[in-house]
């Protein structure tokens, strides 16, 4: 059974490009391209969703750690990766435990590996 991520960034190219790496590697995708639509999208298909990867800043309404935050008080155990190309100073303030935090600009196989790392031991060990 295909494992299914929910991805948000703003800029359409790099949610298409890391989309479409994510779909090659055998995972289904909710795609957003802001806030208000990710915490609706996961509101709504919240029991599927195996994993989440965010940008941080996704344009007006909730950011990236808003997204994280809502998505850890309803599942605890929530993977989630955060993409950003300047706010990963703030990571250790604003991020939520046991996630990743992954620069931009960056290869697949970044998020790739932050995905099945958080997947394969949920409890961060």
């Amino acid at each position: 059974m295909k494992k299914t991520v929910l991805l948000i960034d703003d800029d359409p190219l790099i949610l298409m490009d890391v989309e479409a790496a994510l779909v090659d590697e055998g995972f289904e995708i909710i795609a957003a391209g802001n806030g208000t639509l990710a915490i609706d999208a996961f509101n709504a298909h919240a029991s599927r969703i195996d994993a989440v990867v965010t940008d941080i800043r996704i344009g007006t309404g909730p950011n990236g750690w808003d997204i994280g935050h809502h998505v850890r008080e309803a599942v605890p155990s929530m993977p989630l990766v955060y993409m950003t190309g300047d706010s990963s100073h703030e990571w250790e303030a604003q991020g939520v435990p046991n996630s990743v935090m992954v620069p931009k600009p960056f290869v697949h196989a970044q998020i790739i590996t932050a995905l099945a790392t958080l997947m394969n031991n949920p409890d961060g060990k």
